[in-house]
């Protein structure tokens, strides 16, 4: 039990031994920095349950927690804040525990515990992965590792859209303009080449709008007629009878595509445990629909189609099967869900990590499940977040102006090299430990930027700003990382044993700050927030930069209190190392 629990629970026994009355909770808060005092209890609360004046209560609370809790020598009360007194001796008994505990702040499944699945990126085999995929990747990954270190067996996953006209589009355009063109006769990553025609198909189709207006078509008529479209429609019909020729092209330029997408996550540093292809799972969920009718979960209209009517809670009627028999995206992604509990029988939760312009469809998604009986769509949740913007504007897959994940990668390693070599502190680095610093502090700037601000929030990305060695963002977090490493280092005497020491000030604050990292992991975990750990971690940093800027460490004369203060640097160290590791982002040993 840490000490927030103690103090909570002998203030409720307290106000019941001092006023006869229960209080079901506690609210604390940090202590002022111009008040003495380690932590504070907010009395004004308390007051729906006693009334009174807030300090005197606070008096009354306060010398009851004096007496009773050992690890608080004093308090003082401000208007209604009680502040109390933590003995140094609690949170160096605390750092003996935990300074050399490697998995400090994680926890291990339990053997019965229900696993989550985590599906992020689901991307289309129609186009490289762009920026707005990276900041699903970021996510999704990060959240899996964040719900794996709160204790919970994790599965990461996709849906791969592999399948429709979309698909049918690249398929063509390669065909009538491709000239037998392949990745490895043009040196360009399948996705890529895929994804030019896929840009290729949208500027031939244009022009044949154009011709049918200028023949005397209204736009909607050309944009029907054209004949690109109408033979992209006929080639998706061939495909959904399994015509030889068209199968085989669609599963070769799919396989060019897959090798793409395998360099671009292995470089991002993503990766899944399973994935599912729409191919397969387009027709799942029909005989869920039937089960359904016989429930009266759904209901069929005079057309033959299948419905549920939502409006009793506050949502719509939706469509769950066409008239002509055929499925929409809900069906499939009701049929995908079922099929992944009985492929994996110990999940028991879902996270889905897409765009919040999907947020109404998983709130039908989840209220159909709960519907039709299902225990664990009790645990589904939607990893809805914002788009991500540049300063140029909105991208536009179809017009080929996304900013492509790879492109945009190697511009985070290219500007971190410019930046690292204006600052000049590189000296004795080979060019293979140059380049990998490079990339580790480009990938960290635009992974921390990215994950430090809540998935809800839209981000206007800034690749330049995110590149700063000073303020909130991660080459600050790395180069504090690798300055403690060179304190290390340079510490040549036996700091392995544990000390007890009186604290200074900065030290204990510190402390303080490594102590909220287990509850920090719980809470990103349960907020499904990155941003949590993104700005713990950056609270830790500013807390040791203030602890080394006013306490000397390897300087310091009195041999206990320097190896407290190296093993305090590298119990810090530790914690970033732990917490960007929930991030994906790696850190270098220097900078």
């Amino acid at each position: 039990m840490n000490i927030q629990n103690t103090i909570e629970t002998k203030v409720k026994e307290g106000f019941l031994a001092l006023y006869n009355t229960e209080i079901p909770t506690v609210e604390f808060q940090a202590t002022r920095k111009e008040f003495q005092g380690d932590i504070t209890v907010v009395v004004f609360p308390m007051l729906r349950y006693k009334k009174g004046n807030p300090v005197q209560i606070g008096e009354e609370l306060g010398k009851y927690v004096v007496e009773n809790v050992t690890e608080i020598t004093n308090y003082n009360v401000v208007k209604g804040f009680l502040n109390l007194v933590i003995d140094d001796s609690y949170y160096t008994n605390f750092f003996n525990t935990i300074y050399d505990n490697s998995t400090y702040g994680f926890v291990s499944p339990k053997a019965d515990e229900k696993a989550v699945m985590v599906e992020y990126s689901s991307p289309n085999t129609n186009k490289p992965l762009h920026l707005g995929h990276v900041r699903n990747n970021l996510l999704g990954y990060s959240v899996a590792e964040i719900i794996k270190a709160a204790g919970k067996k994790v599965y990461k996953t996709q849906i791969i859209n592999d399948r429709g006209i979309h698909i049918c589009k690249s398929m063509l355009a390669w065909q009538k303009f491709g000239k037998g063109e392949t990745p490895e006769s043009t040196g360009l990553k399948g996705d890529k080449l895929v994804g030019n025609y896929y840009v290729k198909f949208d500027q031939e189709y244009k022009k044949e709008i154009s011709q049918l207006i200028s023949e005397g078509k209204t736009e909607d008529e050309a944009k029907k007629e054209a004949p690109l479209l109408v033979e992209a429609q006929q080639m998706l019909l061939k495909w959904e009878a399994g015509d030889e020729k068209t199968v085989a092209l669609w599963k070769e330029m799919n396989s060019w595509v897959y090798t793409g997408f395998d360099i671009t996550y292995k470089n991002m540093g993503v990766d899944f445990d399973n994935l599912y292809y729409e191919s397969n799972t387009y027709i799942l969920g029909k005989d869920v629909v039937a089960q359904g009718l016989e429930k009266g979960v759904f209901y069929r209209k005079e057309d033959g189609s299948v419905w549920c009517d939502l409006t009793d809670d506050g949502l719509d009627e939706k469509i769950v099967l066409r008239s002509d028999g055929t499925a929409v995206y809900m069906t499939q992604d009701i049929g995908t869900a079922i099929q992944r509990v009985k492929d994996y029988a110990d999940v028991g939760g879902m996270v889905y990590t897409v765009g919040n312009e999907q947020d109404y469809h998983f709130q039908v998604l989840f209220l159909i499940l709960k519907k039709l009986g299902f225990d664990w769509a009790k645990q589904l949740h939607h990893l809805s977040y914002g788009m991500v913007d540049l300063p140029s504007g909105k991208m536009k897959s179809r017009e080929g102006t996304v900013v492509d994940a790879d492109d945009l990668m190697v511009e985070m390693t290219t500007t971190a090299q410019d930046i690292s070599e204006e600052l000049g502190k590189l000296d004795g680095y080979s060019d293979d430990e140059k380049n990998e610093l490079y990339k580790t502090i480009g990938l960290g700037a635009l992974k921390y930027f990215i994950l430090k601000v809540d998935p809800k929030k839209r981000i206007l990305f800034d690749p330049k700003s995110s590149v700063d060695f000073q303020g909130n963002t991660g080459p600050f977090i790395q180069y504090t990382y690798a300055r403690i490493q060179s304190i290390i280092r340079k510490a040549n005497f036996d700091y392995s044993k544990p000390v007890t020491i009186d604290l200074h000030e900065k030290e204990k604050e510190l402390l303080k700050q490594l102590e909220l990292f287990p509850e920090t992991v719980q809470q990103a975990a349960a907020n499904y927030s990155p941003a949590v750990i993104a700005n713990y971690t950056y609270d830790l940093v500013k807390e040791f930069n203030s602890f080394y800027q006013n306490v000397s460490i390897l300087g310091e004369e009195h041999q206990d209190k320097k190896i407290f203060r190296v093993q305090l640097a590298k119990k810090v160290a530790d914690t970033i190392k732990q917490s960007f590791s929930l991030l994906g982002i790696k850190v270098p040993e220097r900078m």
